[in-house]
């Protein structure tokens, strides 16, 4: 079972949206498939916007569609794109 690095950015649906309760469910949904090593970041985008930067070790075999479907299913969230992937040695 290979894993594999992800970063993530999830997209706010507006300046108003509180990342609190996105961070729980992405951690939620993140651990219940295995991943490990979860980490958040809040990144300015512009004008108050800020992007929630998700960094995570995830097994392989599980693949990007199922992360990116599940998250951009949370209440709050107008997109999601993975702008790293690498796969994990050792």
């Amino acid at each position: 079972m290979a894993t594999v690095i992800i970063i993530a950015k999830l997209m706010p649906e507006s300046l108003d949206t509180d990342l609190s309760p996105v961070k729980a469910e992405a951690l939620a949904f993140l651990k219940s498939e295995g991943a490990v090593h979860v980490t958040f970041e809040e990144v300015p985008i512009a004008f108050g916007l800020k992007a929630l930067m998700v960094k995570t070790d995830f097994p392989e075999e599980k693949g990007t569609d199922l992360l990116e479907t599940r998250l951009a299913s949370i209440n709050g969230v107008s997109s999601v794109k993975i702008e790293d992937y690498r796969r994990a040695l050792g």
